[in-house]
């Protein structure tokens, strides 16, 4: 199949946030985008707004006519997340429609282009938005197709230049339902690989294998950098890759003489190709240093100079719901962030420690996906334990069905903290007004974010 031979793309799950990227490059190549998604959100609005034709009830009578008539020009593309009996895909799939996965339409996209792809439980993001980034600061033709909305562009794509043999593709490689083994990237990252998504793997070590997989799709005369946490099992495989090892403070490469400034970090860059120093990022987290490591050696493997690397971790904006400030003031603080993964928490909140050491901080939690609850709830507890105050809210189920006995009541009672509460949609501002804290957190990837303006307003009220 040959994308340029299409001409309407229908997408079915429109905005999710890897789907919502690859909506905006078909539009941007002159494509109809038309598609459904379950609920209408701030990035679907801006879909509309961009050209896109979305509906929000799932219904066969709903897919646009211009679609059913024209099967030979229309590519349909699918989210895992959607349900299995999903009327429209069912009904497209049962009329012959070439219908494809995300992974693999990123597959087809960058198969012709030197490409990098970011793999990892967590850090792709950040990790994958800062190569892009770095690359649009130094001129280079790019196409980065991201995980979330970057800040100061106000999008998940990154387009530097017209597109040509010499474009430098940069995307997410998502673990979930293997999808990244559809991917031959030139230069492989991953970042971490803790145990996640068991309900599709069953065990950890099923899920090491499809890293390692991943690992070995990267094309020969590539490269591997590989986080060194993981390096005891997690080599190349074969020969023709060259192989790169970085972490915070050891590997081939790492960071050296870190140290705050204001809210943003400093640090040098060491390694076996170059040092940088006084590498300044305007993301708080020593993880998110750790990130930046990365960018700057995958930066260095495609040829870019110090300077340019300087300038785009420096003008480095961030990512929305990614330690995402929404009242930052000497009296109180709101930060918003997406972190959903036990590890991910841990990392966010030692950050929120190291720049807020002696405010009272309350943590407000929407566990993501029964099965992650299950499996994790006392690595969950453990993660919010260093916030004075917790809130826990109801599981956001996305695409599971209820498991009998798992509630956030699992995480609750492995909370060793006193000061810990449970409350349902209909009672958390009110929750919120009770507490006197001065850094409030709202943690979570489901639909906590449609509480953040609410919250601010809140807030705001006391200053």
């Amino acid at each position: 199949m040959k994308i340029e031979d299409k001409h309407i793309v229908y997408f079915l799950g429109i905005g999710g946030i890897g789907m919502s990227a690859l909506a905006r490059w078909f539009m941007h190549s002159g494509k109809k985008v038309m598609g459904y998604d379950k609920t209408e959100t701030p990035l679907t609005r801006r879909l509309e707004k961009e050209g896109a034709k979305i509906h929000y009830d799932d219904a066969v009578g709903n897919i646009p006519q211009e679609v059913l008539n024209n099967k030979e020009d229309v590519l349909v593309v699918w989210t895992p997340a959607l349900p299995k009996d999903h009327r429209e895909l069912n009904h497209l799939k049962n009329a012959g429609f070439p219908i494809y996965k995300r992974s693999e339409v990123l597959g087809l996209i960058t198969n012709q282009l030197y490409s990098v792809a970011v793999a990892g439980t967590h850090g792709k993001t950040t990790t994958s938005s800062m190569i892009a980034h770095i690359l649009k600061t130094a001129g280079k033709s790019t196409l980065g197709l991201m995980g979330g909305v970057l800040q100061g562009y106000e999008s998940n794509l990154i387009i530097e230049g017209d597109g040509s043999d010499d474009t430098i593709a940069v995307l997410e490689a998502d673990e979930y339902d293997r999808s990244f083994l559809r991917l031959s990237p030139d230069i492989s990252v991953i970042t971490s690989a803790d145990p996640d998504h068991l309900d599709i793997y069953g065990a950890y070590e099923e899920m090491k294998i499809s890293f390692r997989e991943f690992a070995g799709k990267t094309r020969q005369g590539g490269h591997l950098i590989v986080n060194n946490a993981i390096t005891s099992w997690l080599t190349p495989g074969r020969s023709g890759i060259s192989y790169h090892t970085y972490s915070l403070d050891s590997g081939d490469y790492h960071a050296e003489n870190i140290h705050v400034s204001g809210t943003d970090f400093m640090f040098d860059f060491h390694g076996k190709m170059a040092i940088i120093e006084q590498v300044r990022l305007p993301m708080p987290g020593q993880h998110n240093v750790e990130n930046a490591v990365a960018a700057i050696s995958t930066a260095l493997q495609l040829g870019i100079d110090k300077q340019s690397i300087l300038e785009g971790l420096a003008s480095f904006k961030g990512i929305k719901r990614r330690f995402e400030y929404h009242i930052k003031s000497p009296e109180l603080v709101y930060i918003d962030d997406y972190a959903h993964h036990p590890a991910e928490i841990n990392a966010f909140m030692i950050s929120v420690r190291t720049l807020y050491p002696k405010q009272k901080v309350v943590a407000i939690f929407q566990p993501h996906l029964f099965t992650r609850t299950r499996d994790f709830a006392g690595e969950f507890a453990q993660s919010l334990e260093t916030a004075d105050e917790i809130i826990l809210m109801d599981i956001y189920p996305a695409r599971e069905e209820p498991i009998e006995g798992v509630t956030t009541k699992l995480i609750y009672e492995k909370i060793k903290n006193p000061s810990k509460w449970l409350a349902p949609d209909d009672a958390l501002l009110e929750k919120i007004a009770e507490t006197e804290a001065e850094v409030f957190l709202t943690i979570g990837a489901g639909n906590i974010d449609r509480f953040v303006q609410p919250i601010k307003t809140l807030l705001e009220e006391r200053l």
